[in-house]
C-alpha cells in the first residue's frame, strides 16, 4: 500500500475518532431528562462523526503523505547528453576500406604469433608503417563519398580497388616471413626478408 493511501486512512481514522470524542463530550454535557435511545444515539453520532471528522482528516492524510513521498523519492541525476555519433552508411567505398582494414588485421594477428626477437620488433614496425597506409585508403573513400555518385572506373575507386589487391598480396608476404621466422629468428637470418617486406608495403600516395 502507498505512502499517500496509508497517511489517508490514518488521517480518516483519528479525524473520526477525535470528532466523535468531541461529539460525545458535548453530547453527554447537554444531555436532558429526556429519555433517548441509546442506538439512534450511537449511529447519529458515527455519522456526524464520520462526515465532520473522517473526510477531513482523509485530505489531511492525502496531503501529509504527498509530503513523505516527494521526501523519500530519491534524486536522480541528471544523465550527460552526447550527441549521437554520426554512422557513415555502407557503400562501395566502405566495401574497398573494410578489405584493407580486414588485411590489417590480419597482419598483426600474424605477427602477434612469431617468438619475441628484434626481428619480431622490426615487424612490428612495419605493421604501423601499414596502419598509417590504411589510414590514406579511408582519407580516399571520403574524396569518393565527396564526388557523389560515380562509376567503377573513375580513378578514385580503382585507386582503392588496387589498394585492397597491394593490401592482400601483403598480407600474404607477412605470412610467409612470419613462417621462416619461426625457424630462423635471428636478425641476421630475417633481415634480407623484412627489408624486401618494407619495400613492398603498399604505397597509396605513389
Amino acid at each position: 500500500m502507498g505512502v499517500v493511501v496509508r497517511s489517508a486512512l490514518w488521517g480518516a481514522t483519528i479525524g473520526t475518532l477525535l470528532m466523535g470524542a468531541l461529539i460525545m463530550v458535548i453530547e453527554l454535557t447537554s444531555q436532558d431528562d429526556k429519555p433517548s435511545s441509546a442506538f439512534i444515539t450511537f449511529l447519529a453520532l458515527l455519522m456526524v462523526s464520520f462526515m465532520m471528522g473522517a473526510i477531513p482528516g482523509a485530505v489531511v492524510g492525502t496531503v501529509v503523505g504527498l509530503v513523505r513521498r516527494s521526501v523519500q523519492r530519491p534524486q536522480q541525476m541528471p544523465r550527460p547528453m552526447h550527441p549521437p555519433m554520426p554512422q557513415q552508411p555502407y557503400d562501395m567505398w566502405s566495401d574497398l576500406v573494410e578489405r584493407c582494414a580486414a588485411s590489417t588485421r590480419r597482419v598483426a594477428a600474424a605477427i602477434q604469433t612469431v617468438p619475441n626477437s628484434p626481428a619480431k620488433d622490426w615487424l612490428w614496425k612495419i605493421s604501423g608503417q601499414l596502419t598509417k597506409e590504411l589510414d590514406d585508403v579511408r582519407g580516399i573513400a571520403q574524396l569518393g563519398r565527396a564526388l557523389g555518385s560515380v562509376d567503377r572506373q573513375h580513378p578514385v575507386y580503382q585507386r582503392l580497388l588496387k589498394a585492397s589487391h597491394d593490401f592482400h598480396q601483403f598480407e600474404n608476404e607477412v605470412g610467409r616471413v612470419a613462417l621462416q621466422m619461426f625457424d630462423h629468428p635471428g636478425l641476421d637470418e630475417a633481415r634480407t626478408h623484412l627489408e624486401m617486406l618494407e619495400r613492398q608495403l603498399p604505397q597509396l600516395s605513389a
